[in-house]
């Protein structure tokens, strides 16, 4: 076996690895990401302040019917994988190699559901507050979904 027959075996299997590895993070990346909980974002109860209690109530309403309907914002959420060649100089300026590089990247846009899902869990908070200030009879709350 000559020499680049083993810098070509030696490639592909370098790169098998690479592929398999890239693979796992990817899923558990995507994994992670759909497991999340969705935390709401804060809003000020003080916008609500010159709505009646029955104003409080039918927005709050309002925001759960949307949410119950399922919430559809414009999907703009993008993912980027990148493969390239790398070189550079080894450790203590011993050596150099070109070596294959991935990168992933996920991004997400502020028009996102979870994102959108947080604004409104925010406003339902702020409402809840509004409404509590007031003293109102009904203080609608918030239902938190059970895993």
């Amino acid at each position: 076996m000559n020499y680049s027959n083993t810098v070509t075996a030696k490639w592909s299997k370098l790169t098998f690895k690479l592929t398999k590895l890239s693979a796992i993070a990817v899923t558990a990346i995507l994994a992670t990401a759909c497991a999340t909980t969705v935390k709401p974002t804060y809003v000020s109860p003080t916008q609500y302040q010159a709505m009646s209690c029955a104003q409080l109530t039918g927005e709050f309403d309002r925001i759960q019917q949307y949410i119950n309907n399922g919430v559809q914002p414009a999907k703009r959420t993008g993912v980027g994988v990148g493969v390239g060649l790398g070189g550079g100089w080894g450790s203590g300026g011993w050596g150099w190699g070109i070596g294959p590089s991935i990168s992933v990247n996920m991004g997400q846009s502020s028009n996102t559901k979870n994102t959108e899902l947080s604004r409104l869990y925010g406003e339902q908070d702020a409402l809840s507050q509004a409404a509590q200030f007031k003293n109102c009879p009904y203080v609608p709350k918030r239902q938190v979904a059970q895993k």
